[in-house]
């Protein structure tokens, strides 16, 4: 028999569950980034993420934790986006979000297959022609995609047939004047992080270039069977974004419902069934935490793709009138987050050492909250590099 909350339980517990009732102590940056990683795309929002759940952070912290200890890592990640996450957990991360099989590969890197089948190739065929030659091109270098997806392809290309070098060679469909073969190979990279080959060095001005993994850290990351590490992932989901269902977490991964049983299985002994309005699954273990999370308290700017706002779904969010206003096809807004619930949108506009931030509230925003929304915007600003910051209140 399921177990019946509501969405208020539901609420509490993800953002307890997340850091985001109250802000973690000075030293336990990884212990923010490991819960589900950080996502870091528009670049720079991890930071802001990081922040919204650690006392005191600043840039030179998660600098020194990326560039100089390694404890921290960047790699594309769920949904093939950059994120980061501890060192220490990489094989959750990297071989526990890998999907095992053709198709469910050719769902997570959309638009890859066409082009593979084009040449007459799978995917998995046209992932190992590239680890085969990445060694070469990025033993001691970093270079970005572009670089490093045109040298890689040029390498490729002497391994085709003539008829499948002419289609590597014309243009494809996925960018104006770019080389079907070149695009392959982007594909192709995303696969190849989670195969613990590459990651991402620090960016370089606009640059974010990659590595050898084995170079970066000074070790390969350690290998983990398969079912460990995916079962590991799906916890860490279900501690984050539970109560929930497969298909959302397939959503969240980066799969399609179907191929989730391959994660959803292996835990499956471990979850209890969850009502509040839709049928959903937690870790029983989790029960308690759940019925007893402390009432969200406080104010926080969320920058956009959150971890708290990746979850799927959203009506538990908020109501479904504002989706189209947190939720973009291009250029999400950051959120702002008042005793819990989403409360309004923010965006940033910068102008010399000056931060300009624009909150537009979902409703009429209570006074008492203008001041410690200053504060968290003063932050921000610090963050972002602006030595002072002007907010402008709006309402929708």
């Amino acid at each position: 028999m399921a177990v019946k909350v509501s969405r208020a339980d539901v609420i509490a517990f993800r953002l307890h569950a997340q850091h985001l009732t109250e802000r973690l102590g000075e030293q336990r940056l990884l212990d923010a980034a490991g819960l589900c990683g950080v996502q870091n795309s528009p670049p720079g929002s991890a930071l802001l993420a990081l922040h919204a759940r650690v006392r005191n952070l600043s840039q030179d912290r998660v600098d020194e934790a990326v560039a100089e200890d390694k404890s921290l890592l960047q790699s594309w990640c769920m949904r093939g986006s950059p994120f980061y996450f501890p060192t220490a957990d990489a094989p959750v991360f990297t071989t526990g979000v890998l999907p095992p099989t053709e198709e469910a590969m050719r769902q997570f890197i959309l638009g890859a297959g066409q082009s593979v089948d084009k040449l007459g190739l799978s995917l998995t065929e046209t992932v190992e022609l590239t680890g085969t030659e990445i060694s070469d091109v990025l033993t001691g270098r970093r270079l970005a995609i572009d670089e490093l997806g045109a040298e890689l392809a040029e390498r490729i290309a002497r391994k085709l047939s003539k008829k499948q070098r002419d289609i590597w060679e014309q243009e494809g469909p996925h960018a104006a004047g770019q080389p079907l073969g070149e695009a392959v190979v982007h594909f192709c990279i995303r696969i190849l992080t989670l195969q613990k080959v590459v990651c991402f060095a620090p960016r370089d001005g606009n640059k974010a270039p990659f590595v050898l993994v084995d170079e970066w850290l000074g070790d390969p990351i350690p290998d983990t069977d398969p079912k460990t590490a995916r079962a590991e992932l799906l916890r860490r989901y279900l501690r984050c974004y539970g109560p929930s269902t497969r298909a959302d977490f397939a959503a969240w991964l980066g799969v399609r419902a179907g191929d989730a049983g391959t994660w959803w299985s292996l835990v499956e002994d471990e979850m209890t069934e969850v009502d509040f309005g839709r049928k959903t699954w937690l870790l029983t273990e989790d029960l308690d935490a759940l019925q007893s999370a402390p009432t969200p308290k406080g104010v926080r700017l969320l920058p956009p793709r959150d971890p708290y706002t990746q979850l799927r779904d959203r009506e538990t969010a908020i109501d479904k009138q504002y989706h189209r206003d947190v939720w973009k096809a291009v250029g999400d807004p950051g959120t702002v987050l008042v005793d819990g619930e989403i409360a309004g949108v923010w965006r940033p506009r910068k102008s010399g050492r000056k931060l300009t931030l624009t909150l537009k509230s979902f409703g009429t925003l209570p006074a008492r909250n203008k001041k410690p929304l200053q504060a968290e915007a003063e932050q921000v600003a610090t963050l972002r590099g602006a030595s002072s910051v002007d907010v402008e209140f709006d309402s929708y």
